[in-house]
């Protein structure tokens, strides 16, 4: 058995069972790595790697309807450090922001009454990380700040808001799903409520379109057919009543991978719209026979859903690449877009559903979205994580599915020959981005292999079953059985299962089996083994079948203790064993008691037909045990002398003597000779004491107590020491002192005392007492209530069972399904998550202190340490209390292996190495700037080294970029590179194209192409207008316009001066198509921005302009980005990111005080060499790297400080010179040179 010390001081947790209806919604996936789950009122924290809760937060009275994690789009420091921060909402209309760690609430807000409909936090961090918008019932939205709770703004709608969806690419943008349609917000922002009453659009039901109308599956042509009819299902006039019987949708969401594209979910399709056109470009439909949707999540690196269906199974559907295949390129190219499809790539096994049980929710890890999580109504949680598999064959293209394949990269990078990686890191290091003709080889890069996705079921929580429970706590920890005791709680329940759970980790240590019915009670005999007992429903004579079972835990071993009794007999009413564990009295309702020897299972006893009828029983602490043992000992000494004597001697001793004495300490081997003298007392129900004595198999009657007159019929009595407390059906309790002959009566005014229970502990007096609306904790020394706990008064639901599990905590089972360990006070109070004590160790760096956790981050980042790659903190020369080293190192500990051996591989590039911390931290903004920062580094360094002829010193950096450049994928939308960019949105245009059916889709076809500078298309469009539209004339010239304009030079300076006219009088749109025919798409972009067009601007700057031309408008927008009012500077830094401005982007991350970001990414750019060490960097260079010191020093990373200081130049003297005073360091000059040039190196 491994040894393992015992943790006496339990935590005060809850042990949660099936969810409540309201807490459908209430689950969501952080950033942080954590789930949050709703469970009646409390809110579980779950860790999904290791499957553990880990946290529970109880302030809520009502049930909680939503919680949200706060996002950690935003630089991380110590000013605004890594928090776990919650967001729930209740039943009631409280909304309440947890700093989870502790278990507080940051601060709590309250509007109306009614449940939250829905709630987020904005994405966008720049100005405020704390803003969360909430939709109170029935038609308010309401911004509130989080970090102090006050209200910025309220803003009512005319209809019912059901829920709403952030656009993931512009802060300004928001939807509501109202009861009536789509309300499209284009002016959010934080200072101020939106102005407009939005873009009111209503859905005609997809059920009244043609699609349902004729069997979609006869053949597959005419499915398809009958698909491409649910055209216009978004129309601007309120449709007739039978069209939309109720607006079923039953969720909205943009898409966070294409911008302007939106989801709407039904039960039976799922429906892709693109925004500008308001019209459906595809449908994902389940088949006649299939199971309808209950939910679908959206991914974000790759364009994928991850759907949920009725019968909990999970599917995966991945957009199909629209580069037709090598076949199929002799195909007519216009066919190849019809409509955006989404394969069906791989699905879970789903669960088995009756009236119980049903899924609820599902979601999806938000940092690598390849693992999903499924929420049961009936408290289960099933991890599912996606893993991808290569296929060394390749698939056959029969099945009309094309490969999938791996992508060239890992962690932003191409990998080198041999590198490590971790292929199911993340969703984009599984499978590679959206090809797109024209821009994509249609065939793979060699480093690419084909691979199959399959979900893979990783970690299952389950909770307790539905109440009713009964508890019972194992015998207490005494000085005896410290070595090997486990705090254990049995939990019977109404299945007639027995649950035991560790109480030190809260995990379930063993589900046994035990009965066919409701378990009534449990009764432990030692620490390892107990009894319980059940009874069936009564039959018509009122008789019943009693279950009593003997278990043994450590084998599961389950026997009927009596034997074949138990057909047909009174039910029992309770079983007590005494306190050595040698006896056990059954009490049974209409019939005399039975008195069991449980360590032999004989029945000693069963008491005559006129015994009373038992109302209350309870053995005595007292005992002659201790005297049997002297007596024993006296034996086993004599014995001792008779063997020590000389033979001679010996042999005159009656052999006879020796014989008996050996059989006594036979017998006292195997305690079964021992038979120690107990009591027990009862009462009747006159309420008459009697007092009777068991030794061996005697039992004798003793003295009877009259009764009190003060008491009603007694429910229950408890004894330790010299106290008897019984308690009556009225609610008086009376204190009986043995020692003084003293009693004592208390009404308590509660009602029928249920139970009544000692705590553990020599001279613990304390008492835990049970009524029907609540329970109370005495001290019976003082004969006064400690603490007290009402329904309906502090808390909201009923209790059901009580016990101590120790001297100062008590378990409370309650009718919401749960089982709460509290302490005395019983305060529903969530506990410190640092206090706990894991099973299994957990990675979240946000658990730490906030100066530890940016600590753990500069030590991964900053490897190799003094030239060698380690994971141990101890190995640094880190300045830092013990505990917290520790705590660090438990982090480190916690790390998968693959992560380690990846980390401490030589061959990870710094650029990879921050991609992949920023992953393990959770931290958005990181992820995102490291993203797009690898991707033009690469691109700019490989673009450098085409023009420079590769000098014989750089045969290595140019050997690693020898693979093909991938592109960024579209989800980074005007940060994608120009020609790929274009080409996305003349496939976007193509397939408008094909979904057009109205004059007004037509006309917004026919624009598009112009600016796209698809000028014989857009005429075709044009000239498609019917003759008694009002706008014929006007298209037909428009057509002729754009045909002559090629040809005559002379018209240009009209055309620009009437398109300057139009802009002038306030026709935008149509002054910027004229000056883009005529090639000044430039001044087009100036015009666009001066009135405020800056998305537009940057749109028509990326399809329509030279690069240089493109790269003066997108810094006039980073500018503008900038400004106090935007306010969105991340931004800024990714848009001159996207155009190679990386010694502005340093400046800019430097005065903004990111200083790990700066020096890291400067760091960078002179090992891409997209940035050269010169009289105008050094400065730049020096000031970063000395500041990044600073910042390492004083987070006590001496070492590290030291080696940027080095390398700071001038600015890092003085630094150098205060550390090297500070205390000896162990490096000498020589030491640090050569230090330095091993961080330059890669």
């Amino acid at each position: 058995m491994i040894p393992y010390t015992v943790n006496i001081k339990l935590a005060a947790r809850t042990l949660t069972g099936t969810l409540n209806l309201q807490n459908k919604t209430a689950v969501d996936w952080g950033w942080q790595g954590l789930i949050a789950q709703g469970c009646h009122s409390s809110i579980l924290i779950i860790d999904p790697k290791t499957a553990q809760t880990i946290q529970v937060l109880e302030r809520h009275k009502s049930n909680v309807v939503k919680v949200k994690w706060s996002r950690e789009n935003y630089h991380h420091s110590l000013s605004s450090p890594y928090s776990l921060r919650l967001a729930s909402a209740d039943a009631a209309g409280k909304i309440i922001v947890w700093d989870v760690v502790s278990g507080m609430a940051h601060c709590e807000i309250q509007e109306h009454a009614k449940p939250i409909q829905d709630l987020d936090w904005l994405w966008n961090q720049d100005s405020s990380r704390d803003l969360l918008l909430a939709v109170h019932p029935p038609n308010y939205i309401v911004l509130w700040n989080g970090d102090t709770g006050t209200k910025l703004w309220k803003k009512s709608y005319a209809e019912n808001i059901l829920s709403f969806s952030f656009d993931p690419f512009d802060p300004s943008n928001l939807a509501l799903l109202t009861s009536e349609g789509i309300v499209f917000i284009t002016d959010f922002s934080p200072s101020k409520a939106p102005g407009s009453t939005g873009k009111k659009v209503y859905i005609a039901s997809p059920h009244s379109s043609p699609a349902h109308s004729k069997p979609a599956a006869v053949q597959p042509t005419g499915a398809k057919k009958a698909l491409n009819k649910v055209k216009v299902l978004i129309t601007n006039e309120k449709p007739t009543a039978e069209a939309v019987t109720l607006n079923d949708c039953l969720q909205l969401s943009y898409l966070p991978s294409k911008r302007n594209h939106m989801l709407l979910l039904y039960p039976r399709e799922i429906l892709i719209l693109d925004l500008e056109l308001s019209q459906t470009v595809g449908v994902v439909a389940v088949e006649r026979s299939g199971v309808p949707f209950i939910q679908v999540i959206p991914c974000a690196q790759r364009d994928v859903l991850y759907c949920l269906h009725e019968n909990g199974c999970i599917t995966l559907r991945v957009c199909r690449s629209t580069t037709p295949l090598v076949e199929e390129t002799a195909v007519d190219p216009e066919q190849s877009v019809q409509e955006l499809v989404y394969d069906l790539r791989s699905q879970c096994d789903a669960i088995r559903v009756t009236k119980t049980v049903r899924p609820y929710r599902a979601v999806v890890c938000p940092v690598n979205e390849n693992r999903a999580a499924l929420v049961v109504s009936d408290g289960r949680i099933m991890l599912w994580e996606l893993k991808a598999h290569t296929i060394k064959t390749p698939t056959n293209l029969s099945s009309g599915l094309s490969p999938l394949y791996s992508p060239i990269n890992f962690c932003g990078t191409p990998l080198s020959r041999n590198q490590r990686q971790i292929p199911d890191l993340s969703l984009n290091t599984m499978i590679g981005h959206t090809l797109i003709s024209g821009v994509d080889p249609p065939w793979p890069a060699v480093s690419q292999q084909e691979v199959q996705l399959k979900f893979l079921l990783t970690g299952l929580l389950s909770g307790l079953p539905l109440p009713p429970f009964s508890l019972r706590m194992c015998p207490p920890l005494t000085t005896k059985n410290i070595n090997h005791y486990q705090p254990l709680l049995a939990v019977g329940t109404s299945n007639g299962s027995v649950l035991v759970y560790n109480l030190t980790s809260g995990l379930l240590h063993k589900e046994l089996s035990v009965h066919s019915c409701e378990v009534r009670g449990i009764e432990w005999v030692s620490l390892t083994s107990f009894l319980s007992f059940a009874t069936s429903t009564p039959n018509n004579m009122g008789l019943v079948r009693n279950e009593l079972q003997h278990v043994d835990l450590r084998t599961g071993r389950c026997f009927a203790f009596r034997g074949e009794r138990g057909n047909d007999e009174p039910a029992i009413d309770m079983i007590k064993v005494s306190h050595l564990k040698q006896y056990l009295v059954v009490v049974f309702r209409d019939k005399p008691l039975e008195l069991w020897d449980v360590r032999t299972g004989t029945l000693l006893r069963e008491m005559a037909k006129n015994f009373p009828t038992v109302t209350a029983l309870e053995w005595s602490p007292s005992h002659n045990l201790k005297s049997l043992k002297k007596k024993q000992m006296a034996a086993r000494e004599a014995m001792a002398r008779q063997t020590t004597l000389s033979d001679a001697e010996q042999s005159n001793i009656e052999s006879s003597v020796i014989s008996l004495l050996q059989e006594a300490e036979s017998k006292a081997e195997t305690s079964q000779g021992i038979s120690a003298r107990e009591h027990f007392v009862f009462t009747d129900t006159d309420g008459q004491v009697y007092h009777i004595t068991v030794e061996g198999n005697t039992v004798k009657d003793g003295a009877r107590i009259p009764p009190d007159g003060s008491m009603g019929s007694i429910a229950c009595i408890a004894w330790k020491g010299d106290t008897l407390v019984l308690g009556d059906v009225d609610g008086n309790l009376n204190f009986w002192d043995l020692k003084a002959r003293l009693s004592r009566g208390i009404p308590t005014h509660r009602g029928w005392v249920k139970k009544i229970r000692f705590a553990p502990g020599k001279g613990n007096q304390k008492l835990l007492v049970m009524y029907t609306d609540g329970a109370e904790v005495w001290d019976t020394k003082e004969v006064q209530m400690v603490s007290s706990i009402r329904v309906g008064r502090n808390v909201s639901y009923r209790i059901l069972d009580i016990d101590w599990c120790t001297s100062d905590k008590v378990v409370l089972a309650s009718d919401d399904g749960c089982v709460r360990v509290l302490e005395m006070a019983m305060k529903s109070a969530s506990y410190r998550m640092d206090e706990q004590d894991l099973t299994d160790p957990v990675w979240c760096p946000y658990l730490l202190l906030p100066r530890a956790a940016l600590t753990l981050k500069a030590f991964l980042l900053l490897q190799p340490w003094s030239g060698s790659y380690t994971m141990d903190i101890t190995q640094v020369d880190y300045q830092e209390k013990d505990e917290i080293k520790g705590l660090i190192q438990e982090q480190l500990n916690s790390l998968s292996n693959d992560i380690k051996s990846v980390l401490q591989d030589p061959e990870l590039s710094l650029l990879q190495r921050c991609l992949l911390v920023s992953r393990l931290f959770g931290d958005e903004s990181d992820l995102q700037f490291w993203t797009v920062a690898a991707h033009y580094m690469q691109s700019f360094a490989q673009a450098r080294q085409l023009s420079v002829p590769a000098s014989d010193s750089q045969p290595q950096t140019e050997g690693s970029h020898s693979a093909p450049q991938g592109h960024l994928d579209i989800c980074h939308d005007v940060l994608c590179e120009s020609s790929f960019f274009q080409r996305f949105q003349l496939e976007r245009v193509h397939l408008q194209e094909v979904k057009r059916s109205s004059y007004e889709h037509t006309k917004k076809c026919a624009d598009q192409l112009l600016l796209l500078g698809q000028t014989d298309r857009a005429v075709q469009l044009l000239l498609e207008t019917n003759a008694d539209n009002p706008s014929y004339y006007c298209d037909s010239l428009k057509a002729c316009l754009v045909t002559t304009i090629p040809s005559s030079g002379p018209s240009q300076s009209t055309i620009k001066l009437v398109a300057t006219n139009m802009i002038a009088s306030g026709k935008l749109a149509e002054g910027v198509q004229l000056l883009c025919l005529i090639d000044k798409a430039a001044d087009a972009c100036r015009y666009l921005q001066t009135y405020g067009e800056w998305n537009r601007a940057a749109w028509l700057a990326k399809v329509s302009l030279n690069p240089a031309e493109a790269s003066d408008v997108l810094k006039r927008w980073a500018e503008h980005l900038c400004s106090s009012q935007v306010n969105q500077k991340s931004k800024a830094v990714l848009v001159l990111l996207s155009l190679g401005c990386f010694h502005k982007v340093g400046e800019m991350l430097h005065s903004m005080r990111y200083f790990d970001r700066a020096a890291l990414f400067i760091e960078a750019c002179l090992k891409y060499g997209v940035m050269e060490a010169n009289d105008t960097t050094n400065k730049l260079i020096g000031t970063a790297f000395a500041d990044y010191a600073r910042l390492l020093h004083s987070m006590g990373l001496r070492e590290g400080a030291e080696l940027w200081a080095s390398r700071a130049g001038g600015a890092g003297e003085d630094l150098l010179e205060k550390l090297f005073q500070g205390g000896p360091t162990d490096v000498t000059p020589g030491e640090e040179e050569a230090d330095g040039s091993l961080g330059t190196t890669e």
